[in-house]
Formats: C-alpha cells, sequence, structure tokens
C-alpha cells in the first residue's frame, strides 16, 4: 500500500466513502426541499410523507433504505428515490476524489466541485433546474481553486469558462433561430461556463463528448423500456455534464 503526504490510501478512501454517503444524502434531502421553500437545515429530520421525526439509525445512508425496503417506516410511504440515487452518487464521487487527490487542498477542491455538481444533477433530474446562485458558486469556485495555484491554471481556466459559456450560448441562439423553440435552457449554458472555469478550455471537448455519450445511451434505455421519446421530449442535460465534468476532473488528476 503506497503512503501518500496525506494519509494511507485505504484509510483515506474509507473516509471518503463516509463523508461521501453524508454528503451525498444531504444535497438529496436539500434536492428535494428546495423547490418548495423548505430548509434541510431547520429542525430535525424528518419523513417527507408524515413530517414524523426520524430516529438517528434510520438516517444512515443506503442502509436505512434498504433494510425499511424502500418505505417509511412510520407511515409506510415510499421513499424518495431520489434519496438512495443522492447517496450511491455520493459514496461513489468520496471514493473516486479520496482515491486520486493527491493532497488535502486538492481533495478540498474536489470535494467542492463534485458537491455542487451532485447538487445541481438532482435538482436537475427531478426538476429541470439548475438555480443561477448555485452555479455562480460553482463558477465563483472554480476561480478560487485557480487563485490557490491549483491545477489547471487560472489562464485556462478563464478561457475555459468563457469558451464553454460562448459555445453553448451559440448552439442555444442556433437552434432557437432553425427550429423557431428552445432547445436547451440557460441553465446548461451557465454550467457549461462554469465546469470550463474547473477544467480549463482543454477538457472541454472531453466532457461534450462524454456529456453527449451518456445522454444518448439514457435516451436509448428510455427507448428500450417504451418511453416514447421526440424533438420535444426533455432530458436533463445537466445531469450528464456533471457526470462528465466529473469524470474530466479525475482525468485531470
Amino acid at each position: 500500500m503506497t503512503v501518500r503526504r496525506w494519509g494511507p490510501v485505504g484509510m483515506v478512501i474509507i473516509l471518503g466513502v463516509v463523508l461521501g454517503a453524508i454528503l451525498g444524502s444531504f444535497l438529496a434531502t436539500v434536492a428535494i426541499r428546495w423547490p418548495r421553500e423548505d430548509s434541510a437545515l431547520r429542525g430535525r429530520s424528518a419523513c417527507d410523507g408524515c413530517g414524523a421525526p426520524l430516529a438517528a439509525y434510520r438516517l444512515v445512508p443506503v442502509i436505512s433504505f434498504v433494510a425499511q425496503r424502500g418505505r417509511a417506516a412510520c407511515c409506510g410511504m415510499r421513499i424518495d428515490r431520489l434519496h438512495p440515487a443522492g447517496e450511491i452518487a455520493g459514496v461513489l464521487a468520496g471514493a473516486a476524489i479520496a482515491a486520486v487527490a493527491s493532497d488535502s487542498l486538492t481533495a478540498v477542491a474536489g470535494v467542492v466541485f463534485g458537491g455542487l455538481l451532485l447538487l445541481l444533477a438532482l435538482l436537475d433530474a427531478r426538476h429541470y433546474w439548475l438555480p443561477n446562485p448555485l452555479t455562480a458558486a460553482l463558477a465563483l469556485a472554480g476561480l478560487g481553486a485557480g487563485l490557490l495555484g491549483l491545477q489547471p491554471d487560472l489562464a485556462s481556466r478563464l478561457i475555459g469558462g468563457a469558451a464553454g459559456y460562448l459555445l453553448f450560448a451559440g448552439v442555444r441562439l442556433g437552434y432557437r433561430h432553425l427550429r423557431g423553440r428552445e432547445g436547451m435552457g440557460g441553465g446548461d449554458v451557465k454550467l457549461f461556463g462554469a465546469i470550463g472555469l474547473w477544467l480549463g478550455w482543454q477538457m472541454l471537448p472531453l466532457v461534450l463528448f462524454g456529456a453527449a455519450a451518456a445522454g444518448l445511451f439514457w435516451a436509448l434505455i428510455l427507448l428500450v423500456t417504451g418511453r416514447s421519446l421526440s424533438g420535444a421530449s426533455r432530458l436533463p442535460f445537466g445531469v450528464f455534464l456533471a457526470l462528465a465534468a466529473g469524470g474530466g476532473w479525475l482525468v485531470l488528476e
């Protein structure tokens, strides 16, 4: 087993898994409550169905969901699938960040990047919504990471932010001009710009290809399972951008 500057690999990955599960659970709760203006920080954790307070042993990420067979013990209502989805995504992201981060500062940056991307993906998956304040926070954090000297350099980040935004803005305007309707949300445009501020312009082609491939794969799954798709069908492209951007960060590291 190799030893990093900040601890043995095995212990670091276990810590990443635990913290990722906790963070994923919290972000899933935020994604469910935010659109209805209900803070995830106010009061004790409660059932989404009946509002009954939840004991600590019912809040263990993933395990509690499996043990309760996907239903709340207090009222029998189905537990929102966004909870286990966020928790599993948090586990995977935490393990991946811990495995590739070379020092504690890079790990913290990875957690910030991964956490914001995960929350944006969960909100887009459920509500087709990429909030401007959250995207702005992602962009500012990318600039901050560059100012701290993390790779890529600040110039690459600034070019990436401008290139990502302008590319998607051009695609959006072109589609609207040709088809007479929206084909891409403004949130996707801002998100791709924010991703450029994190990964630099060099990684944008890889992210774009990965997001397109993920979107195509999801569309094929929908078709195979009997869902009809048309030019007017909505797909949460922010989810695929977030997934590809996370993979791009791992490649970069």
